[in-house]
């Protein structure tokens, strides 16, 4: 690199510290000491190292640049502004209301893949981008910038394990070690080495430098570049707020912006409008695709038993076969989620994350991103783990579908610790969601492929042991809809039931029947979004509903039952779990919980 070469990447990083201590002065907020430290690292991989076409964002050869230490977007805006993707006068609208440019990069900005902001996330993440990049064999690069404080996150050392057992050369993690965190030093401090051994025991490529010098860091870029089977980690050590000497490697000036910015523009050279031309990827390169074909959706005959875990695993090898989209991921339980159907048909699109919950979702996010359908399964309950990345995974406007078996007390005698009881209010309650709970193999496997076309986090509920096929196969289940069972003229209430509560449902209604006191039965399949219509017609016609669920009473079934109706004014009773279960058999279960026929019956009764 000549003299003039590092002259001029050396402007360049000053200017984009000029623009960053700008927008959040204009702003009032933001964090630009916490960009102007990695401004060097930016300037040199935008003007010698990524390869992006601004003008064409969805081209697939495109690198991908994902911000995990989200806080540091005016850089990022910085760089865009920059490389001419926009201007002066829209990054001044930093923070603002209305503008593209928020707090945190979101998508919303279209050469932005993921929301990041939440920590820990954007190095997951980037796992998911470089496994699409080896299913589509393209070339492209996955840089990820994380903040050293950051590597505290247990998620970013799960990315590190499986990018490193995976073998994928295309991931480089740019760490910008600057030592300071919100609060003060961080763990290492500078410690470079500390962070080189961590991520060298995961088998990465580590190389450390000084993240202020435009030499290193280009060669360290070239190096990563030219690495083969194994990711790289660049430890760059930095100094937060790099070139005011206000904040410069000051505690305290986190998330905020500079009390003289006029003294900082100044010193570091002022605003001398200096831009990058960013190298577009070669062009004809296109993503490989596995074939498509015919779907055969499995068929069960109505009257025999079988759980709707196997039906789901029968359903996703069948849509595997129709769509070369498609994509599975596993928490080390394919046997029992049934994903293994899948893995044994398709072993090239299926990907094995192992007991890493966070790590599951955030593939699935970055495999997304690059137009696959992923499917990530595992027990209900341990999605709990990863719920601030489906969270994240919603603000992405993210399309994935997640798979929970083993829901509720019905699994039986393995007790609590692997009940899920909260799964359907944390995904009711996720912004733009759908949440999916069959009752019967023909239901589950008619909705598992329906989901492939569901946008945003769609989410399927299994059950672990066997349920009555009541439905003939190839019938149809709209996504918002539900099925009415039971109905008359004469009905006195309305049961409402998902799941494993719908044949309790049937045959606590069959029992009052006998009795003379007619009940209708709502096999309410898709908790969100709800069937309002045939709900609204039940509550007007009867006046009292009963809704009975697996699931604790707060936020699940019988809740989106009572946001549809609240407001007509009719009786409601929830049946669902109230106490803490033990070990017990499924019957027991949820006889002991009071959510199966015998206390459908008892509640009917008390109500009527």
């Amino acid at each position: 690199m000549t003299e003039r070469d590092i002259q001029y990447l050396s402007r360049l990083a000053d200017q984009l510290r000029v623009d960053s201590v700008r927008c959040a002065e204009a702003a009032g907020s933001g964090h630009p000491t916490s960009s102007m430290s990695a401004a060097d690292l930016m300037a040199v991989l935008f003007a010698n190292h990524l390869r992006y076409d601004f003008d064409r964002p969805d081209d697939p050869a495109n690198d991908h640049l994902i911000f995990s230490k989200g806080h540091a977007s005016p850089l990022l805006y910085s760089l865009y502004k920059a490389a001419g993707a926009i201007t002066d006068e829209e990054l001044m609208t930093f923070r603002k209301r209305g503008s593209r440019l928020e707090g945190h990069p979101t998508p919303r900005l279209p050469w932005v893949d993921v929301a990041t902001g939440s920590l820990g996330q954007g190095l997951p993440i980037g796992v998911g981008v470089a496994l699409a990049g080896r299913l589509e064999r393209m070339p492209y690069r996955v840089w990820v910038l994380c903040g050293d404080s950051e590597l505290a996150e247990g998620s970013i050392w799960e990315a590190a394990e499986a990018a490193g057992a995976e073998g994928l050369a295309h991931l480089v993690a740019i760490v910008d070690v600057n030592r300071l965190g919100q609060r003060g030093p961080t763990r290492h401090g500078w410690d470079t080495g500390a962070y080189a051994r961590r991520f060298g025991a995961f088998g990465w490529h580590t190389i450390e430098i000084d993240g202020h010098d435009p030499g290193q860091i280009d060669y360290a870029l070239t190096d990563a570049a030219g690495t083969r089977g194994r990711p790289t980690v660049i430890l760059a050590k930095t100094r937060k707020g790099a070139g005011a000497s206000e904040v410069e490697n000051r505690e305290g000036k986190h998330g905020k912006p500079l009390k003289e910015p006029g003294r900082a523009v100044e010193e570091l050279g002022g605003d001398q409008h200096e831009t990058v031309r960013v190298q577009k990827p070669d062009e004809g390169r296109k993503p490989y695709r596995f074939p498509d074909g015919t779907l055969r959706l499995p068929e069960y005959k109505v009257g025999d038993e079988v759980a709707t875990r196997n039906a789901f695993g029968d359903a996703l090898r069948a849509l595997g076969e129709a769509r070369g989209d498609v994509v599975a991921l596993d928490g080390e339980v394919a046997d029992s989620t049934k994903l293994q159907e899948f893995a044994e048909a398709f072993p090239e699109r299926f990907v094995e994350c192992y007991i890493a919950e966070q790590q599951l979702v955030a593939a699935a996010v970055g495999l997304q991103v690059c137009g696959w359908v992923p499917y990530a399964a595992t027990f209900a309950a341990f999605l709990t783990r990863a719920h601030d990345f489906i969270r994240m995974a919603a603000v992405s406007g993210a399309d994935i579908r997640l798979v929970g078996s083993h829901a509720g007390v019905a699994i039986g005698e393995d007790g609590p610790s692997q009940m899920a009881l909260e799964d359907l209010a944390m995904l009711r309650a996720t912004y733009g969601s759908t949440v999916l709970y069959p009752c019967d193999a023909n239901q589950c496997a008619a909705l598992t492929a329906a989901m492939a076309d569901i946008p945003g986090i769609a989410y399927l509920r299994t059950t672990r042991g066997n349920t009555p096929v009541i439905y003939e196969a190839g019938e149809e289940f709209p996504v918002g809809g539900s099925r009415v069972l039971r109905r008359s003229d004469r009905d006195r209430a309305t049961v409402v039931a998902a799941g494993v509560t719908v044949p309790e449902a049937l045959a606590a209604a069959d029992e009052l029947a006998g009795e003379g006191v007619p009940v209708g039965v709502i096999d309410l399949y898709s908790v969100k979004p709800v069937d309002a219509a045939t709900l609204t017609e039940a509550a007007t016609t009867t006046g009292n509903l009963i809704t009975v669920e697996d699931h604790w009473p707060e936020g699940g079934l019988g809740d989106a039952v009572l946001g549809a109706v609240a407001e007509l004014g009719p009786r409601v009773v929830k049946l669902a779990v109230d106490r803490l279960p033990g070990s017990a058999t499924p019957a027991e279960q949820l006889a002991d919980a009071g959510i199966d026929r015998t206390a459908i019956v008892a509640a009917v009764r008390r109500l009527l």
